[in-house]
């Protein structure tokens, strides 16, 4: 697990944008973005027509509103002082490398990679990358607070039998002695104390109580028995003390030696040793799951293992190239949340058809109500009903995306109408009322069949590559910014 960022340097990229408008537009948008934020900001924006802006700008507008809305969210969640626990529930992609990434390629990788996951080495002295010029208690709070999920790595003494370490006169393996009664006290006495300062280290630059430490433990010759069962005894001392000092405990290893050492123990020896919530293992056999045929498959199931499945090579994303090991993570289902918006309105359907003054389901009346609300186009109770008022403040709306003015909403309008809102990048792993938006806008476009769910699963990342791929983008399945502003224009 040692690789190392081979490009880092971003061109430099300012975005400027610039729309006049009259005072008392102004003093409307300051007032509606204090009052409900980037929505609002886009209704206001938006029905400045008058002003001769045209609607390529206005859609510019829109999409400007939105990153500035991400931008401040990240601030504010970072301004709490209180970092999530990491990585949580979590199921997609991710990379780890051994020095922490610079911010511009940490926000490219975001943007265009598939990874939403990435293992950093915060402890251990044996570990290659000793020092971190990137890694601080800011870098951590800035990738947690735009979505990222961090697996800390601690490196610190191995397996007594292997030949490479220790790496630096300062470190240690772990001793092999057996001691008077066969329990490697040694050993242990090691693991617990790596635990406090692998705890030290974590807490040092601000990751939560909860989060997952995960030790890094390299392949050894499982032939040797004292090197093999003194590296058990380490780990097993070293997951109690982590455990009790409030982290989850995790392992990396080779799926040949480390983690069936795990493995065998778990079924062979059961109750004799404490072994780690989670697994990483390492099988370079190019297969994104988490299956290897050195364990078993019913240990550490349902989500509690990862797999890295493919060694260190690069990869370009955004333009920036690093050269990255592969992982797949399978630690524990996201659930479901509500799709409800406007205190209980159902928004996701199977399909949003056009509406006419001729047909006019009601529940999706109401939805529709329910976004005009929320865009600033309609006041009154959401009643379902295609009254005059409705067709006036639908109209209304139209008028402001430079749409000619009429009593049908189809499902492209649907579409502008879905997309308005925060529109953070969203990929696999991804989940909340922002997967829930986006997962309406494919409906919409005719990609979906099922109603949202709030969670960027597989099916999820298939869609948004279908959707990429006729428009010349980069078929990636990541729902990145040129990709919203094509669903918020209600390109189908």
């Amino acid at each position: 697990m040692t690789s190392e960022v081979m490009v880092v340097a971003l061109p430099p990229f300012h975005p400027e944008f610039s729309m006049r408008l009259q005072r008392p537009a102004r003093t409307l948008v300051r007032r509606l973005t204090a009052a409900a934020g980037t929505l609002a900001l886009s209704a206001a924006l938006l029905t400045t027509t008058g002003s001769g802006a045209s609607p390529e700008a206005l859609s510019d507008t829109v999409a400007l509103a939105a990153a500035t809305a991400q931008a401040k969210t990240v601030k504010a969640k970072q301004r709490s002082g209180t970092n999530p626990v990491t990585p949580g529930n979590f199921t997609g992609f991710g990379f780890d490398q051994c020095v922490a990434p610079t911010q511009k390629a940490m926000d490219a990788w975001l943007n265009h990679s598939p990874y939403l996951a990435v293992g950093i080495y915060i402890s251990g002295d044996s570990r290659a990358c000793r020092v971190q010029p990137n890694l601080t208690p800011t870098w951590i709070s800035t990738q947690l607070a735009k979505g990222w999920r961090l697996l800390p790595i601690a490196l610190g003494p191995q397996a007594s039998c292997l030949g490479r370490f220790p790496r630096y006169d300062d470190d240690f393996k772990i001793s092999p002695r057996p001691g008077k009664k066969g329990r490697y006290p040694k050993a242990r006495a090691q693991g617990r104390a790596e635990a406090e300062k692998n705890s030290a280290d974590a807490a040092a630059l601000g990751l939560a109580k909860g989060s997952t430490i995960w030790y890094d433990l390299e392949a050894f010759d499982m032939g040797n028995k004292h090197c093999r069962e003194s590296a058990l005894a380490f780990v097993s001392a070293w997951t109690n003390k982590i455990q009790q000092l409030g982290w989850a405990s995790g392992m990396y290893s080779s799926a040949s030696s480390g983690i069936k050492m795990l493995d065998d123990a778990r079924v062979n020896r059961p109750g004799k040793f404490h072994l780690p919530t989670y697994i990483w293992l390492a099988r370079w056999d190019g297969k994104a799951n988490t299956s290897s045929s050195y364990i078993r498959e019913d240990g550490w199931r349902p989500g509690r293992r990862m797999k890295q499945y493919f060694g260190g090579h690069h990869e370009t994303h955004g333009k920036v190239t690093i050269n990255i090991d592969s992982n797949y993570l399978d630690l524990g289902a996201t659930a479901r949340s509500s799709d409800a918006r406007c205190g209980g309105v159902q928004m996701s359907f199977k399909k949003y058809p056009t509406i006419t003054t001729s047909h006019r389901p009601r529940k999706r009346m109401r939805a529709l109500q329910c976004l005009l609300q929320e865009q600033g186009f309609w006041e009154g109770k959401l009643h379902g009903k295609y009254g005059p008022r409705v067709r006036n403040a639908v109209a209304t709306w139209q008028t402001s995306r430079g749409l000619p003015a009429s009593t049908t909403v189809d499902p492209s309008q649907w579409m502008r109408l879905l997309a308005v809102g925060e529109q953070p990048t969203l990929k696999m792993g991804s989940s909340g009322a922002a997967v829930h938006r986006l997962q309406q806008t494919l409906i919409a476009a005719g990609l979906r069949t099922t109603r949202s769910t709030g969670v960027f699963d597989s099916e999820t990342r298939a869609q948004v590559r279908a959707y990429q791929k006729p428009r010349k983008m980069r078929a990636h399945g990541v729902a990145n910014p040129p990709t919203w502003r094509a669903l918020s224009a209600g390109n189908r």
